[in-house]
């Protein structure tokens, strides 16, 4: 899923982030808005992971979506 599809569809996808990443409050998803840098930002913070780790976890996460 690229960036303008998570942005698109991040209402429906916020709560699957939430299972996700327990650590992500309720603030953190409200401020990502489907910005996919802001959500491996959030994911960089919250598990203390490189950008690299986090961005490879997104990745993954986001793939159970493409249709």
């Amino acid at each position: 899923m690229n960036a303008e599809q998570l942005k698109g569809n991040w209402n429906q996808l916020k709560g699957n982030a939430r299972e996700q990443w327990g650590r992500l409050t309720d603030d953190d998803i409200d401020k990502v808005l489907g910005q996919r840098d802001k959500l491996v930002g959030r994911i960089q913070e919250r598990y203390g992971l490189s950008k690299e780790a986090a961005e490879h976890e997104v990745n993954v996460w986001s793939v159970k979506f493409e249709q």
